[in-house]
């Protein structure tokens, strides 16, 4: 059982409420804003001020009738003391100070510390679940039907009482009640920011990881066809040092010409990945190869000694840049595989098979058959695998009918004009 009576007319409640709900400052005050960031991280000191105000305030009622009663004034602080702890214990808080009120109303006291209650209320609706803030609620309204039942002036009546003190209970609960929904809303949007700041971070860092796998991809396709051709280039000199030096020289000139190549293909692959701070000058960028760079690359292979022939058939058609490079290094790996595993080849057949529904391209050497090597899957398929997935495309790789090794690329509708 709690009590509320209707304050004089002088009492000092506006005050406390004012101190309670101070008005908004200058947020452009660099002293008010470190001010401001002081009582967010020690609230107690707000508490503790907030709580001697209103003793000092609903103290001067008493102090102005001459109240010289033990008992009242142990009531009146008994009312407020407890509002240190609102912000951590908010229920258990606001049941003691209900407690004490009910004890002043069996006593008969009229108390202007009775404004504790509507302040402690507020602390329970911004605190707690609105099922709990709602049973606080209802157990101060109850008070205020006996305290206006009891303390209710004459000139005013129960009735009017009764709504008064009603409003005060019903703005301290729905103001209470909006302001913790205003911080669920502002928790909500943080933790909503934060979330997007994660996933955009986890997306750069997929896009950085399938960049760096597209760039090993090319390097792949880069240093291994032309080491594989220089390392080839080399064993034919050193046979041919023995008998014939000229030979020799024109060998050991194309491992020359072919390691240049790949070093500015590398260069210019590893010119995108510098910062713009640290380029100054722009990066000498080759351009991407495409089918018109296949002859000079089966040019390289026929210069370590391999009879290497193209044919093509049907109407070739213009294809996208990517398509072109995706063609283009299937070839190249091909050729790499050819260099690097096979076995007493003499020649390869590179074809190119313009068909109504997309480009077939076959490599085809005739080395000795292969059990193992290049059909053991590694960086090379897998690298032409994803390129013809891209667009669709499939690869197929294994031992040829007969003798050596067949490549087989598709890429269907090649080019959009099928």
């Amino acid at each position: 059982m709690t009590s509320l009576h209707p304050l004089p007319a002088a009492a000092p409640w506006p005050a406390a409420g004012a101190a309670a709900h101070p008005a908004p400052v200058d947020d452009g005050l660099s002293g008010t804003r470190a001010g401001r960031r002081v009582l967010a991280a020690r609230p107690w000191i707000t508490d503790v001020a907030l709580t001697v105000l209103l003793a000092a305030l609903t103290a001067l009622p008493l102090l102005h009738a001459g109240q010289e009663s033990p008992r009242v004034w142990v009531l009146d602080l008994a009312l407020v003391a407890p509002l240190v702890w609102r912000r951590r214990y908010p229920l258990p808080v606001y049941y003691v100070i209900a407690a004490v009120a009910c004890a002043q109303w069996l006593t008969a006291e009229r108390l202007a510390a009775d404004a504790a209650l509507l302040l402690a209320l507020y602390t329970v609706a911004t605190r707690e679940p609105r099922l709990r803030a709602a049973v606080a609620a209802g157990v101060l309204e109850f008070g205020v039907v006996l305290a206006s039942i009891r303390f209710a002036p004459v000139e005013k009546g129960v009735v009017g009482s009764l709504v008064f003190l009603s409003g005060l209970v019903a703005a301290a609960f729905f103001l209470g009640t909006s302001v913790r929904t205003r911080r669920e809303y502002l928790a909500s949007v943080e933790d909503r920011a934060v979330r997007l700041e994660r996933e955009r971070d986890q997306q750069n860092r997929l896009a950085a990881t399938a960049e760096r796998t597209r760039i090993a991809r090319e390097m792949h396709d880069i240093v291994a066809h032309s080491l594989s051709i220089m390392i080839t280039l080399a064993d034919g000199a050193a046979l041919a040092n023995r008998t014939g030096p000229p030979a020799a020289t024109d060998a050991m000139t194309q491992v020359s010409s072919t390691g240049r190549q790949a070093l500015a293909e590398m260069r210019g692959l590893l010119g995108v990945l510098r910062e713009e701070a640290e380029q100054d000058q722009p990066a000498d960028l080759v351009p991407q190869p495409g089918l018109d760079q296949v002859e000079p690359l089966l040019d390289q292979v026929r210069s370590t000694g391999l009879m290497v022939r193209m044919s093509f058939r049907g109407t070739p058609r213009t294809l996208p840049l990517t398509a072109e490079l995706t063609v283009y290094r299937v070839i190249q790996e091909a050729m790499t595989n050819v260099l690097k595993h096979g076995r007493d080849v003499t020649s390869v057949h590179v074809a190119l098979d313009w068909g109504a529904t997309g480009l077939d391209v076959s490599i085809r050497d005739d080395g000795a058959p292969i059990r193992t090597g290049i059909g053991t899957p590694g960086m090379g398929l897998s690298g032409m695998r994803e390129r013809l997935a891209v667009h669709g495309g499939v690869l197929t790789a294994g031992p040829a009918t007969g003798r050596g090794w067949a490549v087989s690329a598709r890429l269907p509708s090649a080019g959009g004009d099928a």
